[in-house]
């Protein structure tokens, strides 16, 4: 897994430290990734000793206790703490992942929290998610069909064509995969990356799209879809265990079948 790499041209430099409370008894070090683009200064990390003791368990809780109780102007996304979200995607100790489902106990030593790498920053841990949104609609994720739907009922399909979804409407569209892949870093502008190509293979194979036709021909493309190179950063690092590489080969799979139809 690659480590977080910094903007172009940028020099991270020590920040400021705060120490643990004189009476604490078990602490933990986490270093953050402090920068306010408006502010013309160099991104820093600060360092911050928490006791543990007086904090709930989960990464996620640091952070909000840091933001709580030491520093309010740090500044990072976070809503359900459930892992269902995708809010709170951050580089966790060089690994992409959600600060609410991974223990601060799951880590040696101290704790490097980082925003997702290869996206601009906003202001500390937050990356602009905007391209990559304006991609995820770009696959039109919605249910396309030109037969009327049923005057009494839903429309319906059966257990298994229900089974063939599990696993890919499970995507919390939080992006660790798509920022650990390499091919993305370098290629998103015209890449659409495995988060949305595994969501785009959700649709391909609901039994009650009609449309899979023009999906096909919409990402049977040199860049949309062939820049990935199985690498396989993003099943391993997908904090759903979620399968993205498999999507992008079934995809292309799809596409071989209808050439050789």
């Amino acid at each position: 897994m690659a480590e977080f790499t910094l903007p172009k041209n940028s020099v991270v430099t020590k920040g400021r430290e705060f120490p643990a409370p004189d009476n604490a008894t078990h602490t933990r070090r986490f270093e953050v990734y402090r920068w306010a683009p408006e502010a013309g200064e160099n991104p820093r990390v600060d360092v911050f000793h928490l006791d543990m003791e007086d904090c709930g368990p989960m990464v996620l809780d640091a952070i909000i206790k840091i933001k709580n109780e030491i520093d309010s102007s740090l500044t990072f996304r976070r809503s359900c703490r459930e892992g269902v979200c995708g809010s709170c995607a951050m580089n966790i100790n060089g690994r992409n992942s959600l600060a609410c489902t991974k223990a601060v106990a799951d880590y040696t030593g101290s704790i490097k929290i980082f925003p997702l790498p290869h996206l601009q920053v906003v202001k500390d841990l937050v990356p602009d998610m905007t391209h990559f949104y304006a991609q995820y609609a770009s696959i039109k994720p919605w249910l396309e069909a030109q037969t009327p739907a049923p005057a009494d009922s839903e429309r319906l399909q059966s257990h298994a064509d229900r089974a063939k979804l599990d696993g890919l409407y499970d995507c919390v569209l939080c992006a660790c995969c798509s920022t650990s892949c390499p091919s993305y870093w370098w290629n998103s502008e015209r890449y659409l990356g495995p988060a949305v190509l595994l969501q785009a293979y959700r649709w391909l194979v609901d039994s009650r799209d009609e449309n899979s036709g023009e999906r096909l021909d919409d990402l049977e493309d040199p860049f949309k879809l062939y820049r990935c190179h199985t690498i396989m950063n993003c099943t391993d690092t997908c904090p759903k265990d979620l399968n993205p590489a498999k999507a992008i080969a079934e995809i292309k799979k799809l596409l071989v079948q209808r050439q050789h139809g």
